[in-house]
C-alpha cells in the first residue's frame, strides 16, 4: 500500500510538521522524457503537499571514470533542467556543495558491514562489466543513505532499481539508533502517483534510459522539436493496423498511448485511431508541447550564469545550515569530541 503524506508530529528539533520527502537526481547523462514523466513530474506534484528536498547527485559519478569538465557542465544542465521543470518550490542543490553528505557518510561506512555492500545488486552488476572498480562503487550506498537521513527525510519516491538501497537506509538508520542512541528518522519508501513508465521507442520492452546504447529511441527533454517528432514518427510499432493498449502483444502502440495519456493529461481511447500514423502524430504534438516550456524556461536560466550561481550558492548555504543539527548530533552519539 502507498504511504500517504499525512503530516508528521511537530518534533524538538525544528524540522517542519509537514512530511519531508528526498529524492536526488544523478548528474550523469542527459535527462530524457521518461526522467521526466517517471521522476521529475511526480516530484513536481509532490511539492504542494509536503517539505520537498532535491539533491543533484554529483558525488555518485565519481564512482566511475569521467571526464572533469562533462561532470561540471552536466551538473548544472540537470539543475537548470530541473529548475526548469518546475522543481523551484523545493530546496535543490548540488550534493557536493554540502559537505556533511560526505562526512555523514563515513559515519555510516563505520556502522555498515562490508558483505552488506557486496551484496548490492547495482554493485554486482556495474563491477561485472569494468577492469577496474572502484572503492566508491562499493561504498556508495552508505552516501546515498547520507544522502537521505541528512534531511531527516520521511519519505523517499523510489522505483524498483533502488528498493535494496533504501532497504539498507533503513537499516543503517535503525543500527546506528540502536548502537549510538536515536539520531535518525527512519523513512519510509512511496511510490509516486502518476508517475508513467517510459519505453524506448526504438525497443518498447526496455524502459527509456539516458545511457541508452542508441539515442533513436530516447527523447530528451533538450531534444529539438524537429527531432522529437522524427523519433516519434520512427518509433517502432508491429506489423498490425489496430491500435489498442496491450502491452504484451503490442509494447509499441501501448508504450505511444501511454506517452499520450501522460502529456495530453487525459485519458486516451485507442478505438478512435484507424492508423499508427493519426495516433504517432498526435503523440508528437502531445510530447513537443509538453517539452517546450520546460525548454524555454532552461534557456532563460543558462542564459545567466551568475544568476543561475546565486540560487545554487544560496541552496547550498541552506541545506548546509538545515543539516548541521543533524550532522552534530550523529558525530556526538558516535563519540567524537
Amino acid at each position: 500500500m502507498t504511504p500517504t503524506l499525512a503530516p508528521t508530529p511537530a518534533p524538538a528539533d525544528g524540522r517542519p510538521t509537514t512530511t519531508r520527502v528526498f529524492s536526488a537526481f544523478q548528474a550523469t547523462g542527459r535527462l530524457t522524457l521518461g526522467n521526466y514523466l517517471g521522476a521529475i513530474l511526480p516530484a513536481v506534484r509532490l511539492q504542494d503537499e509536503a517539505d520537498c528536498v532535491y539533491a543533484v547527485a554529483d558525488l555518485h559519478a565519481l564512482t566511475v571514470r569521467h571526464d572533469p569538465a562533462a561532470l561540471r557542465t552536466r551538473t548544472r544542465e540537470v539543475a537548470a533542467l530541473l529548475l526548469a521543470c518546475g522543481l523551484d518550490r523545493s530546496l535543490l542543490y548540488l550534493q557536493s556543495r554540502v559537505p556533511a553528505h560526505t562526512e555523514l557518510s563515513y559515519l555510516l561506512e563505520s556502522t555498515a558491514h562490508e558483505g552488506e555492500m557486496r551484496r548490492m545488486i547495482q554493485f554486482k552488476e556495474k563491477s561485472a562489466t569494468q577492469k577496474e572498480v572502484r572503492l566508491s562503487l562499493l561504498t556508495y550506498p552508505a552516501l546515498m543513505a547520507a544522502d537521505i537521513l541528512l534531511h531527516r527525510a520521511d519519505l523517499v519516491p523510489v522505483g524498483d532499481d533502488q528498493r535494496q538501497h533504501l532497504e539498507l537506509t533503513r537499516d543503517l538508520a535503525l543500527r546506528f539508533n540502536h548502537l549510538y542512541g536515536e539520531t535518525f528518522v527512519v523513512p519510509r519508501a512511496v511510490h509516486p502517483r502518476f508517475a508513467a513508465r517510459v519505453m524506448d521507442l526504438a525497443v518498447p520492452t526496455a524502459k527509456m534510459s539516458k545511457s541508452s546504447a542508441s539515442d533513436a529511441g530516447t527523447i530528451y527533454l533538450l531534444d529539438p522539436p524537429a527531432d522529437v517528432r522524427r523519433k516519434i514518427m520512427r518509433a517502432v510499432t508491429d506489423s498490425g493496423t489496430e491500435v489498442r493498449h496491450d502491452p504484451a502483444a503490442k509494447p509499441g502502440i501501448s508504450n505511444l498511448l501511454d506517452l499520450l495519456a501522460a502529456c495530453s493529461g487525459r485519458p486516451v481511447e485507442p478505438s478512435s485511431y484507424g492508423s499508427y500514423g493519426a495516433l504517432k502524430k498526435d503523440v508528437a504534438e502531445a510530447v513537443t508541447e509538453t517539452l517546450a516550456p520546460i525548454r524555454e524556461r532552461f534557456e532563460l536560466l543558462s542564459a545567466d550564469a551568475a544568476e543561475l550561481d546565486r540560487l545554487l550558492a544560496a541552496a547550498a548555504a541552506e541545506a548546509t545550515e538545515r543539516t548541521s543539527g543533524l550532522l552534530a548530533a550523529a558525530r556526538h552519539a558516535i563519540g567524537l569530541a
